[in-house]
């Protein structure tokens, strides 16, 4: 009897794509703004404030948080306003409107041209974005301004409290809308705050203020186009008596409370308007 010997099988090689072309990312209709908006098409956070144009599902173009700070610092009109992550341009339209001179610096590419569509779109000519990271912006020891903006921002920090330094470096008046860290509220609702995952609490100390860092790690969020978070892996929350007590050590006398929601969706969430006068 022979030995017969059993060859293996050739793997099936799946055959390769055809190369995209070029023509795909051309534009074959007349032109309109949601072409413009199409370029991202999916990925918008903000509704914009233009008939017949869908974007993204939160209003930050007529956001009542702005409102409200502009009205506690008593107008910004003729004032420079430096905004630190304006995402895709909603509180830099309502902070023009208000009569400021805006500058924004986002670092995330695909937010900051999404801001320039938003500003040709809806001709805020008055606004100049920039592209990079607002923390070495800071550290430079930029020109000072009246007033600076960082919404959405400081929990999405490495490290908050230099944040709350160099913002009291470079303004003697600061709006903050941020998430923070409640232990309370967090364990009770961790069912539904699924994103949240903190690692012990840290004892931290920076320029002589020291503060409890509860460091929270992105995971797979970063594999999201959608992602709008810090510039690192992780990011560190403080509770709101620690940034309160931050804001005061660094400079700022006065800090008003507005918009203080605990239950808030993504966790407890404040707005602070702060001022060293």
């Amino acid at each position: 009897m022979r030995n017969i010997s059993r060859r293996k099988p050739k793997p099936v090689v799946a055959p390769e794509p055809e190369p995209a072309s070029i023509l795909d990312s051309y534009v074959a209709t007349a032109p309109s703004a949601q072409n413009a908006v199409d370029v991202f098409a999916g990925e918008w956070s903000s509704t914009l404030p233009l008939a017949d144009v869908t974007a993204g599902p939160i209003p930050l173009f007529e956001d009542d948080r702005v409102a409200w700070a502009i009205e506690r610092f008593g107008g910004v009109a003729g004032q420079r306003v430096l905004e630190l992550g304006p995402l895709e341009g909603g509180h830099t339209y309502a902070l023009l409107r208000a009569g400021a001179d805006v500058t924004a610096i986002e670092a995330q590419t695909r937010a900051y041209l999404k801001c320039l569509i938003a500003k040709e779109l809806l001709g805020m000519s008055g606004a100049r974005f920039l592209l990079g990271d607002f923390m070495a912006y800071l550290r430079d020891n930029p020109e000072h301004v009246d007033i600076c903006f960082a919404s959405g921002v400081l929990y999405h920090m490495e490290n908050p409290a230099e944040l709350l330094s160099l913002v009291a470096r470079v303004s003697d008046r600061a709006m903050f809308w941020t998430q923070y860290y409640d232990h309370e509220v967090i364990q009770r609702r961790m069912s539904l705050f699924k994103r949240l995952r903190f690692r012990p609490a840290e004892q931290a100390n920076y320029d002589g203020f020291t503060y409890t860092r509860h460091e929270r790690r992105y995971g797979v969020r970063l594999r999201s186009l959608q992602f709008i978070g810090g510039t690192a892996v992780y990011s560190c929350w403080m509770t709101l008596d620690d940034i309160i007590a931050g804001l005061k050590h660094f400079g700022f006398k006065k800090v008003e409370i507005g918009f203080h929601d605990r239950e808030h969706v993504n966790g407890p969430a404040v707005c602070l308007a702060c001022s060293k006068v």
